[in-house]
């Protein structure tokens, strides 16, 4: 049955909502043990390995990896459902070198997968630790409802270190003829990326001033996307 709230609080403060859709929507995923999980979203797959963190065990190395492991499949089953992740997933568990161990991670998987409602589909675990499976995607998984692509790295998780870019920059100036022959040369650039050419790369911009004859002036603005540069020549 539903019920309408009748409290005073705002109800995602009383039932505590919001700090569950924040570690729902983490990538690491801590276990009781102190090992760890990541979780990651590909367009093709959900990838999630299974880590040993801070955990260092009591008993014999493979019993602590086993525990950790059986712990990670309590904890993948609950996340599956809680981010409601469908599709291609690849769990990589922490290798194990008895098979009964990887056997016993197996069937404690599907055994808690036997609780969820979307319909499942597991193969064999590998003698490294791989299991590859499939969960019936039944709507928009968690991340996709109430996320939207980074428009700062697209999508990709990551952006090219500031060093990258002005090494992008020095041989931009390098290859193009045109900006030999003027006098003055401004580039708009994210601040991170100019301390790099003004410090860690001092000497080569010297090098090109010195070699091409021209004034360089970096003008930064920190509302530049960090790859993001232009060269405006003057002159």
């Amino acid at each position: 049955a539903v019920e309408r709230y009748q409290g005073s609080t705002p109800i995602f403060d009383h039932f505590a909502i919001e700090p569950q859709l924040e570690g729902a929507l983490c990538q690491k995923v801590w276990l009781p043990s102190g090992g760890y999980v990541v979780i990651e979203h590909t367009e093709a797959m959900t990838c999630i390995d299974v880590n040993t963190g801070r955990y260092v065990g009591k008993n014999t190395f493979e019993n602590t990896i086993l525990k950790i492991n059986l712990e990670a499949v309590a904890q993948i089953v609950a996340q599956l459902q809680l981010r409601n992740i469908g599709g291609l997933i690849i769990i990589d568990f922490i290798d194990m070198m008895q098979e009964s161990s990887r056997q016993q991670v197996l069937d404690t998987l599907v055994h808690a997968l036997e609780s969820d409602k979307a319909r499942s589909k597991v193969l064999s675990i590998s003698e490294f630790g791989l299991v590859e499976m499939t969960r019936k995607r039944v709507r928009e998984s968690l991340v996709q409802f109430v996320c939207d692509q980074c428009p700062y790295c697209e999508g990709r998780g990551y952006i090219k270190s500031a060093e990258t870019v002005a090494y992008e920059i020095i041989r931009d100036i390098l290859r193009d003829d045109r900006l030999h022959a003027v006098g003055h040369i401004t580039i708009g650039l994210h601040p991170a990326v100019a301390s790099v050419l003004q410090e860690d790369e001092k000497e080569t911009v010297d090098n090109l001033r010195e070699a091409f004859g021209f004034e360089l002036e970096l003008a930064t603005d920190d509302r530049v996307h960090m790859e993001t540069y232009e060269i405006r020549p003057q002159g």
